[in-house]
């Protein structure tokens, strides 16, 4: 079965990709409400211009067009909510301590600050130096770390 692959923005801005038939099942099922923002759950939702590209089960993809980012791997709608829901979890969850991510997590391990989940901005020298003294950190996309997002 070919599918059609939309980019779709709600009212907020948030831009995520959706799996339809065609475009009529799109308008079906925005109209009906089926359809929402992973990030943020608006069902103000709009496709936005892009190249058509279809997603084709069991036949090679067509190659993305050279204005796009190569594609990893392809994601259901539902597999992209469930990530982006724990994501937000996630961001509910720690306290963004923004610029001073590098200073404060070294706190944290030397115990000069309370023990708690963090999240902020490090520089790449940063997360190297923080490895190297044994400071475990994960890094998550810039557009991701967004309080907006909870």
């Amino acid at each position: 079965m070919a599918f059609k692959v939309f980019d779709l923005q709600c009212e907020h801005g948030h831009v995520f990709e959706g799996w339809f038939s065609s475009h009529s099942d799109f308008d079906t099922q925005r109209a009906s409400g089926l359809i929402s923002c992973p990030l943020c759950d608006s069902k103000s939702i709009d496709k936005k211009l892009s190249a058509p590209m279809l997603n084709v089960s069991g036949s090679k993809a067509p190659a993305a067009p050279a204005a796009r980012e190569p594609a990893n791997a392809p994601m259901s709608p539902d597999m992209q909510a469930a990530m982006l829901k724990q994501l937000r979890e996630v961001l509910r969850q720690t306290e963004n301590v923004g610029e001073r991510f590098a200073t404060e997590a070294r706190r944290i391990h030397h115990g000069d600050a309370p023990e708690r989940p963090i999240r902020g901005v490090a520089t790449q020298q940063e997360r190297q130096s923080l490895a190297e003294e044994g400071i475990a950190v994960a890094p998550i996309p810039a557009l991701l770390d967004d309080d907006r997002l909870q």
